[in-house]
């Protein structure tokens, strides 16, 4: 396993950035002290995601029969779908129904934090199909010790941009965290084109056979 290119891969799908003008627009009307709460669980929700995929995520799709090819291909599918939607300067994993969730959430005194803050706006499909393709490649138990404080990692950087969401946002404007958003989408095709290769090769070997 390339230690860091999870860390990488998974700072790209997240982007706490990206989601810092929803986490305003959310937390518009909140206390200081609500505020913070929202940030703290959310970041540690997010974390909690990532380090429960790549503990438990191989044993999940061995439990339904799912060939880890199989798996890769999908999961680069997702990926792709997510860089997509990033390069035109839309959340990795949101729809435009989570917004409305979490509008109505807000207005009814509901918490935001879980849902749809932390999932699926900061953590979905795609980064548990992306935890599980890295877990399944560690070899010691300190790679995937490893994976595990990526969610601790990536749980820390949401929580320090979300503290400094609006410092970000002034400095940055909608304009900044959009170009950001873009480059961290052409991050994420690059990265599930790699995925979608590795897996097609795998369900059908003669794709990766030499010709003389």
């Amino acid at each position: 396993m390339e230690i860091f290119k999870p860390l990488v891969t998974l700072l790209a799908i997240v982007n706490p950035v990206g989601v810092v003008p929803f986490f305003i627009h959310f937390t518009a009307s909140f206390s200081p002290a609500q505020r913070r709460r929202t940030i703290a669980v959310s970041a540690f929700t997010a974390g909690a995601v990532i380090a429960l995929s790549a503990l438990c995520g191989l044993r999940i799709i061995e439990f339904f029969g799912i060939s880890l090819a199989s798996f890769q291909v999908g999961g680069g599918c997702l990926l792709l779908i997510s860089s997509l939607a990033m390069l035109n300067a839309q959340p990795a994993e949101g729809r435009k129904e989570d917004v409305s969730e979490g509008t109505s959430k807000v207005d009814a005194g509901a918490s935001i934090a879980v849902v749809p803050l932390a999932i699926p706006l900061l953590t979905g499909p795609a980064t548990i199909s992306t935890m599980v393709i890295y877990a399944e490649k560690t070899r010691q138990w300190w790679e995937l010790a490893v994976l595990v404080g990526y969610g601790v990692v990536v749980g820390a950087v949401t929580w320090v941009v979300f503290m400094a969401s609006g410092r970000i946002a002034k400095a940055l404007g909608s304009t900044g965290i959009n170009i950001m958003t873009r480059l961290m989408g052409l991050i994420l095709a690059a990265v599930a084109v790699e995925l979608l290769a590795d897996g097609l090769t795998k369900l059908f070997p003669i794709l990766g056979a030499r010709t003389l």
